[in-house]
Parts: structure tokens; sequence; C-alpha cells
């Protein structure tokens, strides 16, 4: 019998719960920059040593965290599910739990890309990119991250697949930055959807979305009796 299609949207809130600040949290490695000094091509081209610093502390950040329950979770449902993951983060996290189908929208930060062929992207391990790292082509490699101001070459990807949605289930995302927000609207109107986190929004536009307001790890449970009466 064929699995049904999990499609499985997450964002930074996952992460918060293996201890990754986002930009948005106090006491986070954004306080010490500003956006627009580390995260923008303008930046890139104006202090590149600035930029890649700033990279390097995020991996370590990565390198240094593990997953957590509900990124375990989302590798178990592989075995109930034909899942296919989402994400907004940059980390690797997912596939550490297991995940063996992962769309990173905005990049890793585990990958170098060159600066002048965005088709040479190469494994970092947990080393960091230094000036003078070269690619292929004899240029600077650059974190593999898609900046703010840039397009987001995969968002046609992931509104595919969530058309493709016969579940559809979104962790630790306020789905207030767009174009990643619109998502919804690519799944069916009639597919079951659950959102998880704690946060208060105005969802009622979207059909037969249900809310738990909880932290990702807090509503694995509650996730797991919901899906699994969708067997």
């Amino acid at each position: 019998m064929l699995k049904k299609r999990l499609v499985v949207f997450t964002g930074a809130g996952i992460s918060a719960d293996s201890g990754i600040k986002t930009f948005r949290d106090a006491g986070g490695l954004w306080e010490e920059y500003c956006i627009e000094d580390v995260a923008t091509f303008e930046a890139w081209t104006r202090n590149r040593s600035l930029v890649l610093d700033f990279y390097n502390k995020r991996r370590q950040q990565v390198v240094e965290a593990e997953p957590n329950a509900a990124h375990h979770f989302i590798a178990e449902l592989q075995k109930k599910f034909d899942v296919q993951v989402i994400t907004q983060n940059v980390d690797d996290l997912h596939e550490r739990a297991g995940s063996k189908n992962v769309l990173h929208l905005h990049g890793e930060l585990m990958k170098a890309r060159s600066s002048v062929d965005d088709t040479l992207i190469y494994d970092l391990k947990k080393k960091g990119i230094s000036e003078g790292d070269l690619c292929e082509k004899g240029s600077q490699l650059r974190p593999h991250i898609v900046w703010f101001g840039e397009m987001v070459p995969l968002m046609d990807d992931a509104n595919l697949m969530a058309g493709t949605a016969d579940l559809f289930v979104v962790v630790g995302t306020s789905l207030n930055v767009y174009p990643a927000a619109g998502i919804l609207n690519f799944v069916m109107p009639d597919a079951p959807k659950w959102l998880l986190d704690p946060g208060d929004f105005e969802l009622d536009y979207v059909r037969g979305l249900k809310h738990i307001k909880k932290t990702a790890v807090q509503g694995v449970e509650d996730l797991r009796r919901e899906l699994l009466n969708h067997l």
C-alpha cells in the first residue's frame, strides 16, 4: 500500500529547542551585528572578512547543537508516511536526526559555493570558510546561504511539493515572512493541516488548519496523535 505524502514545513522554532538562536531572539548572535553588515550581497562586497567570520561563528553553533525530539520525531515519521521536509533553517539538524528528503529554502551553513557559479557547491564538514578559499574556477567561496534581498531559488520546488501533500504540517514558524509564508496557498484545500507553534496567529483563512499552541518539543506527542489518526 502506498504511503500518504506528508509534507513538513519547518522554521526557526524547531531549532530554537536545540539552542540555535534566530536573529529575532534576545541574546542571540545576531545582536552583535546589523543584518545589513553580514547578511546581504552588499555586505559581502563591502566587508568579506566580516561576513565570513559571522557565518563561521554560526556554523560552529550548529556543529555544537544536537537534533531535538521534534527533529527525531519527523525522521521517525518516514516509517509510516512518505515524508518531505521543507525547511527555512540553514542548519543540518533534520539530516542528522535521520530525515532523508530535506529541501533547504534558505541554503545550508555546512556548505560553501562559488561566488561566480551557483552550481558549484562544496561540503564543509566542520571547517569554516577563509579568505583565499577558492572554487575550481578560481573565485572566492561564499556561504551557501540565501541572503536578504536575494531570490529564493527553490521556492517554486517547495510550492510544487506542497501541492502534492496528503497531509501538511508546519512547525516552528510564524508564517509571516514571504515568499515562504505563501506556501499554504499551494496545499490542496481539503488536505488536513496542522501548525505547531506557541505564537498567536490570525489563520482563520486557512481551511482545515489545527493550531497546536506549543513549542516544537512540547507539542510532539499532540502532533503524533493527530497524524496517527490519518494513516
